[in-house]
Order: structure tokens, then C-alpha cells, then sequence
């Protein structure tokens, strides 16, 4: 039998590091399966799509990992690090993210059956998470045109196959001005369906006293929201969003 020396050493993959800043993106796997489980609306719900903010406000709360903020839409799961626990070992972040977050969303949908995650390190700069959080909005706006298409034609009495088959041809704007034929505006429905859900860190001031001092005192606290109401990331307005949460703390 080899040594456990030798066989430490065939760990070739438990070395390679990642630099900060980073995002982490976590892909749920056939959610399909519990979503029909579950009776989920389609093509959205609302309490699965509180579940998943729920589990990234929990990867932000308590994983001890500190990702500055996430994102989250679909059944994707986009936490960001400006700094990296592990010294940024990448076997590490991903297989505790997709970990933690397949264990916070089973307790948030209280379902008895195996979720999983697989999860990947995406390298970023500063600049560049501004050109990744437009890509995944832009991601999510195309996600909401199909699934709005999808199950518009479904109702219809369409199959699925045949369904699927017409969409397969379309451009999300040939999809977008058919549904805006069958009186539904996509632009009308909730902005969370549209734009996703960022879960943030805000900082506030709260008054105290000192009674050493005998003196009133402020302190800086921060807390963890959720936004469910987010501008176009690549709007002026969600640029400067971008902008406070690489700063604030």
C-alpha cells in the first residue's frame, strides 16, 4: 500500500488558488424535479425565489465565508469575495458554497429530498464585476422572455415538444412581440422576474449612550437586506449601485 505521504500528493487539485476579487456561481441541478414536487407556479414563484435570496442572505450571514453581496435569479446563486477565506483555495470555496447552499435551501423549501449545487470560481477585477453583474441581468431578462414564451404557449394547449420547437427559432425579441400580441406585457411583470434579487450589506447609524462617559454616542452598524426592486445594472442608476457595494462595509 502507498504511504499516506504519496497519497497526500495525489491531492494535485487541493493547491490551486484563487485571487480576489472573485464571484462564485452556483447552478442549482435538476431543480426541475422539486419544483414539480413542490407545485411551483410557473413560470415564476415567488416562494422559491424567496427561498434561494433566503439561503444567500444565510452564505452571507453564517457560512463565516463573508462574501461581500450576492445575486441571485432563477436557480443561480452569484456570491461575490473581495477577499478570500482558505487562502483562496478553490476545491475549498466551491465545494462549501455549493454545500451550504444546497443545506440553506432545504431548510428554506422544508423538502426531503437531495438538493445539490455545483458551483465555479469566476475571476474578476473590480471593473470587471460591473460587466459581470450586466451579463447575468441581461441573463436573467432573457431567462423570464423564454420561460414567459414557454409556458404563454403551453396554456395555449401547445405540447411541450412543439412548444420548445417554435422557441428554438425565435430571438427573445420575435418572443417578447408575440406575447406583447397575446396581451402579455413583459415589462409589467414583477421586477424581481425581470432583474433578479440582490442581497446586500447597508450600513446605518445607530444612536447609544456611553455610561462611562455619561455621554450619547453613534455607533456604525450594518445589516443584511434583500432587493427585490433592482435598476438595469448597466443603467447610470445601477452603476452607481455597483459602485457603493464595492465600497461599503
Amino acid at each position: 500500500m502507498a504511504s499516506p505521504k504519496v497519497m497526500k500528493q495525489r491531492e494535485i487539485f487541493s493547491g490551486i488558488k484563487a485571487t480576489p476579487p472573485i464571484a462564485i456561481r452556483a447552478d442549482g441541478r435538476n431543480f426541475k424535479t422539486i419544483l414539480k414536487r413542490l407545485n411551483c407556479q410557473k413560470p415564476y414563484d415567488k416562494t422559491f425565489a424567496a427561498a434561494m435570496a433566503d439561503s444567500a442572505e444565510h452564505l452571507m450571514k453564517e457560512s463565516g465565508l463573508n462574501p461581500r453581496f450576492a445575486y441571485t435569479f432563477s436557480d443561480e446563486i452569484n456570491a461575490f469575495f473581495l477577499e478570500l477565506p482558505f487562502q483562496g483555495r478553490i476545491e475549498k470555496l466551491d465545494s462549501i458554497v455549493s454545500s451550504f447552499l444546497a443545506s440553506a435551501l432545504t431548510l428554506a423549501l422544508d423538502v426531503h429530498l437531495p438538493i445539490s449545487f455545483d458551483a465555479r470560481v469566476i475571476p474578476l477585477s473590480k471593473e470587471g464585476i460591473y460587466d459581470y453583474l450586466e451579463w447575468r441581468q441581461a441573463e436573467a431578462w432573457r431567462n423570464h422572455v423564454h420561460s414567459y414564451g414557454y409556458y404563454t404557449l403551453l396554456n395555449e394547449g401547445m405540447s411541450r415538444r412543439a412548444a420548445a420547437s417554435k422557441l428554438a427559432g425565435m430571438s427573445s425579441q420575435e418572443i417578447h412581440d408575440m406575447l406583447f400580441k397575446k396581451g402579455v406585457n413583459l415589462t409589467k411583470t414583477p421586477t424581481w422576474q425581470r432583474r433578479g434579487i440582490l442581497i446586500l450589506k447597508k450600513t446605518y447609524m445607530k444612536p447609544g449612550y456611553d455610561p462611562k462617559k455619561g455621554t450619547k454616542v453613534v455607533t456604525k452598524r450594518s445589516q443584511i437586506t434583500q432587493d427585490w426592486e433592482l435598476p438595469l445594472f448597466s443603467s447610470k442608476e445601477g452603476g452607481k449601485l455597483i459602485g457603493r457595494l464595492l465600497v461599503e462595509t
